[in-house]
């Protein structure tokens, strides 16, 4: 019989992944369309997920409110980044000041979503600018949290998220997950 310790980790991946399936939901399958709003050729959470540096330097210059959530997961451009590993756009939207403790629905801020995914350069980059690594998310997990729990029980989620997303550029080492998880652990503590 499985302990209710265990749960609470279950949850907060469960909301993850529902999380960044609604940024996926929202996503415009025509990238080239134009904006009433600023005439730029691709929304910012679009641009960062295809990893299009220009769109998004285009948006800094624009004037586009870099904290703005996306309305169906409340990921900003940050946070988006952070899952999808885009390191360089990371480094772009840190320096122009992005909110480091703006979450998004599940209340996982860019840090929260850096150490679930294992992306080490980007966990090092927020935690150089800052980032509040104490803050707790909508179930009570602190970004080191996130990355606590066993593989073993975990594995099945990152590998549905692979398959899930994989067409939106998500891509996921299950061996490198595994041997990472331990060392954004220590980096968090």
């Amino acid at each position: 019989m499985k302990t209710l310790q265990n749960n609470p980790l279950k949850v907060v991946l469960s909301l993850i992944l529902a999380t960044i399936l609604w940024t996926a939901c929202g996503q415009t399958k025509d990238s080239n369309h134009l904006t009433t709003a600023n005439k730029l050729e691709m929304d910012l959470n679009t641009a960062v997920i295809t990893d299009n540096l220009a769109i998004v330097r285009q948006h800094l210059e624009a004037g586009t409110d870099i904290n703005a959530k996306e309305p169906f997961s409340g990921s900003t451009a940050l946070i988006t980044a952070a899952t999808f590993g885009k390191t360089e756009i990371a480094r772009i939207l840190i320096d122009a000041g992005a909110d480091l403790t703006i979450t998004n629905n599940d209340g996982s801020t860019p840090l929260h979503a850096a150490a679930f995914f294992c992306r080490p350069e980007i966990v090092q980059m927020l935690i150089d600018a800052h980032a509040d690594k104490t803050l707790k998310n909508n179930f009570g997990a602190t970004p080191r949290e996130t990355v606590l729990g066993p593989f073993s029980e975990i594995q099945p989620v990152y590998k549905m998220m692979q398959q899930q997303l994989e067409p939106m550029g998500l891509q996921l080492d299950l061996k490198q997950l595994e041997k990472t998880r331990p060392v954004i652990a220590m980096m968090l503590q």
